[in-house]
């Protein structure tokens, strides 16, 4: 009876040791990504060849269509500057077999003040940001133009602007420019309620903004993306954040998290860019078209 006793505590660390903890199992699927189709009936520059947009986005629908996609998303700049691009591109964008979504860009709402309250409803947006639970994932849309010199709408959102915008300049810094835009205190509050209804849930969580908050240069940032990160840090549930905006792309890996921003699609005379991300339990495979190159994202 001793020896029994004795070999209890022995055999209740040998079960703990060897008793295998539950893993949660994440289906496979595919998403569509697009970036910065940013189209009008302009002259090209050096770096932006804006007629050729149209015939890209029709490119780019065609392959995609050829796949079983859960969802298409766009990340900002469907236009450049004129309201009458959206008719344009809107009748080849719903050509996508697959579910549609924007994120709002800059560009978005460079056009005429008193048509900017009309972006939405081309955009098909019933609200600034917003968010999209499917296949136990909780994805994330931000409104980088929450507070900005383009998107402020209400007099109430230009003031908050004024004053973020004042707050920040003492710090001088490189991305505190009026084609960036940053989250108001409303959106930092509902993030951090996405965030915690997904680790409840047993979530994993992707954001989606055209602005960077990370990356190889930071004069593109949201302005307040510092503020941002400091809320991501603290939820283990976030595994990515895709961006647009700086056209040139990049890549960085942050405790865990993938920052991957998305090359533009219009920038080369020849060359496109877009690109599927497969969903696995372990990982995100990005395959890129034109511009855009493959990668395998582990997720831990």
């Amino acid at each position: 009876m001793k020896l029994f006793y004795a070999l209890v505590p022995l055999l209740l660390i040998m079960a703990c040791n060897t008793k295998e903890k539950p893993v949660p199992e994440y289906p496979d699927f595919e998403i569509g990504v697009i970036a910065d189709c940013q189209y009008c009936y302009c002259e090209p520059t050096d770096v932006r060849f804006y007629k050729k947009a149209p015939a890209r986005l029709k490119q780019a629908v065609t392959e995609l269509n050829t796949h079983t996609l859960d969802y298409t998303i766009h990340l900002g700049d469907f236009i450049d500057r004129d309201f009458n691009s959206f008719d344009t591109l809107i009748p080849i964008w719903s050509g996508l077999k697959s579910e549609r979504y924007h994120v709002l860009g800059n560009h978005d709402f460079s056009v005429a003040d008193s048509l900017k309250p009309l972006v939405f409803e081309k955009m098909d947006l019933k609200d600034r940001y917003y968010s999209i639970v499917k296949n136990k994932w909780r994805f994330i849309v931000l409104d980088g133009n929450d507070l900005s010199v383009h998107g402020a709408l209400t007099e109430t959102k230009k003031q908050q602007t004024d004053s973020l915008f004042q707050q920040l300049s003492s710090k001088e810094l490189p991305n505190l420019k009026p084609w960036n835009g940053g989250l108001g205190k409303e959106q930092l509050q509902w993030i951090e309620d996405e965030l915690k209804l997904a680790t409840q849930n047993k979530e994993r969580v992707g954001f989606y903004c055209h602005f960077p908050v990370l990356g190889e240069t930071n004069d593109l940032n949201l302005w307040n993306y510092e503020q941002l990160l400091s809320i991501i840090d603290k939820y283990d549930c976030v595994k990515f954040y895709f961006n647009g905006h700086h056209h040139d792309g990049s890549y960085v890996q942050k405790d865990g998290v993938h920052y991957l921003n998305f090359k533009g699609m219009l920038d080369t005379r020849d060359s496109t860019s877009f690109a599927r991300v497969a969903f696995h339990n372990d990982s995100l495979i990005v395959k890129g078209y034109g511009r855009e190159p493959d990668r395998g994202l582990l997720i831990r």
